[in-house]
C-alpha cells in the first residue's frame, strides 16, 4: 500500500474565476492577470481574475443583494459571489448595480470604491458590508457559467472551480491590484495561447481561451455559453504508449482531450 493510499483524499477547495470579455478592434478580448511568483498556487501563471470562495461568500442573507438569482442553488450563488469579489480585489472590475438607478456602476463610481479593493481582501471589511453601505446589488444576470473544472485527485491541492463569462461593464478597463497580480493585460484568446510559454498558461485556461475563441464577438460568446451548460471537467493521469498523459472527459466540449504531462503548461 503506498503513502498515497493511506493518505485521506483531499477536499476540493470551492472557488470560481471569471472570464471578463470586450469587443474588440480584431475580434473577442478578455482581460487576464498575471499571479505573483510567491503565489501557494499557480504561481507567476497568466490566468483569469479568481480565487477561492470564502466564509463570507455563503451568507445566505446576500442573495437580498445579487439580482437573477432566485433558482440558482445556494452553492452555486455562493460560487457567483466568490467570482464579482475576485473580480473586484483582482482586477478593478465590478459587476454590480446602483440600487436608486438600477444601472451598472460607472467609472467614476467604481474609482469612488476603489479603496474597498484592499479592505475587502484584508478581512477589514465584507462585501456583503459594502453592498449594503454603499446601496449595491451584485449583477449576477450578467454571468453565464462558462466551465467547471476539478483539480485531479492526484494533487496535493485541489480547488472545484466554477468559471462565469461575462461582458466587461462599459468604462471599466481592468487593472492588476500589484498584491497577488502583478501584471494584467487585455488579449484575444488566441494571442493569450501563443504566449503560454512565455507566461505560463496552465491546461485548463489554455483549453478555456479556446473555447473561448470559438467566438469574434462577446455576444456570440454569451449565446454559445448558455446554449451549452458547462459539463464537469476532473482530470486523471493515464498511461500510454507514449507516456503519462492528462486526460479530460471526451464529451467535455473542448478541442484537445488529452495532454503529454510536462506540456500541459
Amino acid at each position: 500500500m503506498t503513502d498515497r493510499t493511506l493518505r485521506e483524499e483531499v477536499i476540493p477547495v470551492p472557488a470560481a474565476t471569471m472570464l471578463l470579455a470586450r469587443d474588440g478592434s480584431d475580434g473577442i478580448e478578455v482581460f487576464m492577470v498575471k499571479r505573483h511568483h510567491e503565489m501557494g498556487f499557480a504561481a507567476g501563471a497568466l490566468v483569469f481574475p479568481g480565487g477561492k470562495a470564502c466564509r463570507e461568500d455563503f451568507d445566505l442573507s446576500l442573495a437580498d443583494r445579487m439580482d437573477g438569482v432566485s433558482d440558482w442553488s445556494p452553492h452555486m450563488r455562493a460560487v457567483a459571489v466568490a467570482a464579482i469579489r475576485e473580480a473586484f480585489e483582482e482586477a478593478g472590475v465590478l459587476l454590480a448595480r446602483d440600487c436608486d438607478t438600477g444601472k451598472i456602476v460607472a467609472s467614476e463610481r467604481l474609482a469612488a470604491l476603489d479603496p474597498y479593493r484592499e479592505n475587502i481582501e484584508n478581512a477589514r471589511t465584507s462585501l456583503g458590508e459594502m453592498l449594503r453601505t454603499e446601496r449595491l446589488t451584485l449583477a449576477c444576470d450578467e454571468l453565464v457559467h462558462f466551465a467547471h473544472w476539478i483539480t485531479p485527485k492526484s494533487m496535493p491541492k485541489r480547488f472545484d472551480t466554477h468559471f462565469f463569462l461575462a461582458r466587461a461593464p462599459a468604462g471599466h478597463a481592468g487593472r492588476h491590484d500589484g498584491r497577488e497580480s502583478v501584471d494584467s493585460l487585455w488579449a484575444r484568446p488566441d494571442e493569450a495561447i501563443a504566449m503560454r510559454r512565455q507566461w505560463n498558461i496552465m491546461f485548463p485556461t489554455k483549453l478555456n481561451l479556446m473555447k473561448l475563441a470559438k467566438a469574434r464577438t462577446v455576444a456570440e460568446a454569451l449565446a454559445a455559453a448558455r446554449g451549452a451548460p458547462p459539463q464537469t471537467v476532473e482530470p486523471w493521469l493515464e498511461d500510454g504508449p507514449e507516456g503519462k498523459h492528462f486526460r479530460i472527459r471526451d464529451d467535455a466540449g473542448y478541442e484537445t482531450t488529452r495532454i503529454a504531462v510536462g506540456d500541459e503548461r
